[in-house]
């Protein structure tokens, strides 16, 4: 016998890299073959590592196997993934959104706020730990998968909140299926029901792409290298502002506990303006997206992967309870302090919409969502810049400071 199962393993943090690749692909492969998967965008970390943790999770529960994961590349990953985050949020592409996107950003902040306090109070009314609320309010909500994986093992460490974790992850999968669930219905909705005049006539296929303002490679203004020549500049960038994103992070340890990526991010962001501002070097393009999408898919499958799914037997009926409360919430907010007080117009519906998608999962459900809508009644280019960068890093950036600050509390 080792521990409370016959046999124990150790996995180093290559192993689990390793590992994190083969469930993935294997996410993959399924939602390739599962129609619902496909339907409804389940992201294939989350079909591969949930598969994987439930059967470790049996095989510990039966007294068979218990597995232990070195999560220090994980970590690293986590670091990378956020400071990409930071190396996007450029003030002068903030400029062109205007004070329609100040005001969204001031009505999803609100909305932030309000999905911590809500998940607070109900689970004090379940009898629960109220930072089960947070992990279950904007960590997951607005945050999605990313967040959920970073601020549940900080929640665990921190205030030993058991299977903060799992309730995380488990959350932000529930957000992400029902923000695409619900969003365009809710477009279509709007717009029968309050008469929104839209620019059907004028449905193009480009309009309604990410505006090239999103690519975030790190190039040279005068030439366009190699794919090789950006991911080697984008990976100095990411790297030189992760170091000094630790050191930052330990500086502000003596006044105040901060998740690990929080100083990278700040340090990632100073980063972006100064060379947008000085004209030096730019941070756009693909090189930097790359980074962003593996570090990303990497570290949120190794965080499923060691998921305890067992300490969520006891908690999941008041989670189902927090996700309706949330549920609703999300959506008579955006209904009313979007759609209405934004001016009942089309760019007011499709910023709702965009909205449910990520303030319930992730940038893409958002801009899923406006496409359906899109392709149906007509794209809004002011509303679709907006989504991007608001749900593409400003919310992120915003987020993981409420979630600091409330979890303190």
């Amino acid at each position: 016998m080792a521990g409370e199962t016959l046999f124990t393993i150790d996995v180093s943090s290559v192993q689990a890299a390793a590992l994190a690749i083969c469930t993935y692909y294997f996410g993959v492969w399924v939602r390739k073959r599962v129609y619902l998967f496909e339907r409804f965008a389940v992201p294939s970390p989350v079909i591969g590592g949930m598969t994987f943790a439930f059967l470790l999770s049996g095989l510990k529960a039966n007294g068979i196997l218990t597995v232990n994961f070195d999560s220090s590349l994980q970590t690293l990953l986590m670091l990378a993934f956020f400071t990409t985050i930071g190396l996007s949020a450029g003030l002068k592409v903030v400029k062109q959104g205007g004070g329609l996107l100040v005001g969204f950003l001031i009505a999803v902040t609100v909305l932030t706020v309000l999905q911590n306090l809500l998940g607070m109070g109900v689970a004090e009314w379940l009898g629960l730990d109220m930072h089960y609320g947070i992990l279950a309010g904007s960590v997951s909500m607005m945050g999605g998968l990313g967040t959920a994986a970073a601020f549940g093992p900080y929640f665990e460490q921190t205030y030993g909140i058991v299977g903060g974790t799992a309730v995380a992850i488990t959350a932000a999968t529930f957000g992400m299926v029902a923000s695409l669930i619900i969003g365009a219905p809710l477009g279509s909705f709007l717009i029968r029901k309050y008469k929104v005049k839209t620019p059907i006539e004028n449905v193009s296929n480009e309009d309604v792409k990410i505006p090239e303002e999103f690519d975030t490679d790190v190039i040279d203004s005068d030439h366009q290298p190699t794919m090789t020549a950006q991911l080697m500049k984008a990976t100095s960038i990411v790297t030189l502002s992760m170091a000094a994103g630790v050191a930052v992070s330990s500086f502000l340890d003596h006044f105040i506990t901060l998740p690990a990526y929080i100083g990278s991010m700040m340090v990632a962001a100073i980063v972006r303006n100064v060379g947008d501002f000085s004209g030096k070097y730019r941070v756009d393009g693909k090189g930097l997206n790359a980074i962003a999408d593996i570090s990303l898919v990497l570290f949120v499958t190794m965080a499923i992967n060691s998921l305890k799914l067992n300490e969520l037997i006891n908690l999941a009926g008041p989670l189902v309870v927090i996700l309706a409360c949330q549920t609703i919430l999300t959506v008579l907010f955006l209904w009313i302090c979007v759609f209405l007080i934004f001016g009942r117009n089309y760019d007011a519906t499709m910023l709702c919409v965009g909205g449910i998608g990520f303030s319930m999962g992730a940038t893409a459900n958002g801009l899923a969502n406006m496409q359906a809508i899109a392709e149906k009644y007509g794209t809004s280019p002011r509303a679709w810049l907006i989504v991007s960068i608001v749900g593409a890093f400003l919310i992120d950036l915003i987020n993981a400071l409420l979630i600091t600050w409330m979890g303190a509390w």
